[in-house]
């Protein structure tokens, strides 16, 4: 039986616990479509930091500024309830002579993102991973967004956003380049 062969019965059963008949016309390819679904929200385990974070070496040893890639589209799911969260996120970091594509960016929130997870987690996993693979002098990560769970069921309020944000290196100490930081985050 191969994964997705395991994980369309699955989805069958599930849609037979709700009361559904997964073989009626709506609902034929429903299992299909959800396992698929599925391998691409959780695709994020199958991606390793430090492929994605390619340095370039060149341009870079003069530049001490903050670079920053604001409204990076973040689509997740919550481990609580498997309910979807998703905003955007701002990820900046000080250069220590090396700079990374800003697509790489993009492409390491998309990583951990597209794993099961908590806001908070998330967060600080994107942060770690830029201190650890690119060494910078800083590294500022702030991340808002909607959880489904808390507008959909148990409390139900619609548009509230949680923010969380992670600031390592000279982020923590430098109390400017904290300042500057966090208003272009707010934008």
């Amino acid at each position: 039986m191969s994964t997705t062969e395991f994980n369309e019965n699955d989805w069958r059963r599930l849609l037979e616990t709700l009361g559904e008949d997964p073989s009626r016309p709506g609902l034929v390819e429903t299992p299909s479509r959800v396992a698929k679904a599925w391998q691409h929200w959780t695709s994020g385990y199958g991606q390793e930091p430090a492929e994605i974070l390619k340095v370039f070496e060149d341009g870079a040893e003069e530049y001490n500024e903050l670079i920053m890639v604001r409204n990076i589209p973040v689509y997740s799911h919550c481990e609580h309830h498997l309910a979807p969260f998703f905003g955007t996120a701002t990820i900046g970091y000080t250069p220590n002579g090396r700079i990374v594509g800003l697509s790489k960016l993009t492409r390491l929130m998309d990583c951990f993102a597209k794993r099961l997870q908590v806001q908070e987690r998330l967060t600080i996993q994107v942060a770690n991973a830029l201190m650890e693979h690119l060494q910078p002098k800083s590294v500022g990560v702030m991340i808002r967004c909607r959880h489904m769970c808390m507008e959909s069921r148990g409390i139900r309020t619609p548009g509230e956003e949680t923010v969380t944000s992670a600031l390592l290196g000279e982020l923590q100490t430098n109390l400017a380049l904290r300042t500057e930081f966090l208003s272009l985050a707010r934008g």
